[in-house]
């Protein structure tokens, strides 16, 4: 109960950060909460390093995004 506690302050702190800063973060924060919980009792631990994934992968689909963009907009991506 004391982690789940821990969990839910931590996404409150989160949730006052700017959205650019919390995209992916929420969902990596809750499974890598989930996982940590059940693998040793380190769910605040387990949170805050799917907090991290989360938000690394989101900002690598975002430039992956960016890039497909400026190809379409250079004629690259057209057949």
């Amino acid at each position: 109960m004391k982690s789940l506690a821990a969990i839910a302050a931590a996404l409150l702190m989160l949730g006052a950060t700017s959205a650019a800063n919390a995209k992916g973060c929420i969902k990596g924060a809750v499974v890598g909460g989930v996982a940590g919980h059940y693998a040793g009792h380190h769910g605040v631990l387990g949170a805050a390093a799917g907090c991290l994934y989360g938000r690394h992968h989101a900002k690598e689909q975002e430039q992956e995004r960016r890039q497909q963009q400026q190809s379409q907009v250079n004629g690259q991506g057209k057949l």
